[in-house]
């Protein structure tokens, strides 16, 4: 190895978070040598490419969580990015509509953590309200985030990987790296050889843990894959809605039910579902991978996360095999869609999710650190949103 392959940075994974890091550390030490390590032949190819769009307001989140300390400050952030480098986005607000008595409780909690979160301009609304914001909508309150936003993250993540080659970053796509030796003179295997590094921070995604257990960390938690699919609305004479009606989500799930959103390219969806998939990358249900099968399989927590929600994995399995099943649990908010409003197409992402062996589903970011090396081993939503604020709070703590 000669001195071209030692780094006082590698950053592994070219998602946003990953990028915004490299970022991060070149505002700070613009002479350092960094270099982002990314195994897919672009960036954002999975979690950053195949979410929502949305840029999130921090209504949901534990107060005093890294999700609810980051979130808000993220999406600032992610604006002022967007304003800046002149990224088509808009603040087009969002709707949680409560549809029923039982459900205005956990409204009333949700407001709790919006308010002790900071969100800006969140507000309790009535039915009129919710009429006036969202005339096909209905419910008997909501909450409006009108701070709530749309984006389109992989140009997010374009414009990133633009910025930092131009100040010397080494962004190499089509390294793979299968291994991270520590101690004080860490080292990155990659099939193309070894690099040096003086500091590593891995933002690995879907494949976190397993980076992260090759470097001697633990396998708890281990990321369990949950496919989120999604299902387009014909276009209609008048704007089928404004910006985003959520429903009020499950509070033991992380995830938040079948919502309709409008994008930033005007198409609008029904989703995401949450189903436990069989392979990391199962953009398609037939993707099948054994050693992800396998992982996920023989991890105790997920089998505990199965008999605690078993209601729920049925329900999921109805929507996945049924769009009629898909589109009725939007139409609890916005009466009178039917399965002849969809327009045939549909996307997926896939969610690293967090188990935990104890069957727990880690409702906040987690980072490891074993001396010069840092590990995401849970960046789920919000990531996308609080990927500056995020990469800031990684940066922070190697440096501080």
């Amino acid at each position: 190895m000669g001195s071209a392959d030692r780094y006082d940075l590698v950053v592994v994974g070219a998602g946003i978070v990953g990028l915004a890091v490299a970022r991060e550390w070149m505002w700070r030490r613009p002479d350092d040598s960094v270099a982002v390590l990314e195994r897919e032949a672009a960036p954002a190819r999975h979690q950053t490419g195949h979410n929502s769009g949305v840029i999130h307001g921090g209504i949901y989140y534990q107060p005093g969580s890294l999700k609810a300390r980051l979130c808000v400050e993220g999406a600032r952030l992610m604006y002022e990015y967007c304003e800046h480098n002149a990224i088509k986005h808009e603040r087009c607000g969002k709707l949680i509509v409560a549809v029923s008595p039982a459900e205005l409780g956990r409204l009333d909690d949700l407001e709790e953590r919006g308010i002790a979160n900071a969100v800006p301009g969140l507000r309790r609304i009535g039915p009129e309200e919710i009429a006036e914001i969202e005339p096909n909508a209905v419910g008997l309150q909501a909450l409006h985030a009108p701070n709530t936003g749309i984006v389109d993250y992989p140009a997010v993540a374009t414009t990133l990987v633009d910025e930092l080659t131009a100040a010397g970053v080494s962004v190499r796509f089509g390294t793979a790296v299968t291994a991270i030796d520590g101690g004080e003179n860490p080292v990155v295997h990659t099939a193309g050889g070894p690099l040096r590094a003086g500091t590593v921070i891995a933002c690995a995604g879907l494949w976190a843990d397993r980076l992260a257990r090759r470097a001697g960390a633990p396998r708890d938690p281990q990321i369990v894959p949950f496919r989120g699919a999604y299902l387009g609305l014909k276009p209609t004479l008048s704007p089928r809605l404004n910006g985003m009606i959520y429903p009020v989500p499950n509070p033991d799930l992380p995830f938040l039910g079948v919502h309709i959103t409008k994008h930033i390219t005007g198409d609008v969806t029904l989703g995401p579902t949450a189903m436990m998939v069989a392979a990391r990358d199962a953009y398609s249900l037939r993707r099948l991978s054994v050693r992800d099968s396998w992982e996920t399989l023989t991890w105790p927590g997920t089998w505990r996360v199965a008999h605690r929600y078993w209601r729920v994995g049925l329900d999921e399995i109805r929507m996945a095999a049924s769009r009629k099943a898909f589109v009725t649990a939007a139409a609890r908010y916005m009466p009178g869609l039917t399965p002849t409003d969809l327009d045939g197409s549909s996307h997926a992402g896939v969610r690293a999710q967090a188990v935990g062996r104890d069957g727990s589903l880690v409702d906040d970011f987690v980072i490891s650190r074993d001396g010069r090396i840092s590990h995401v081993r849970n960046a789920p939503s919000p990531a996308a949103t609080s990927a500056f604020a995020l990469a800031r709070e990684l940066v922070d703590r190697v440096t501080g």
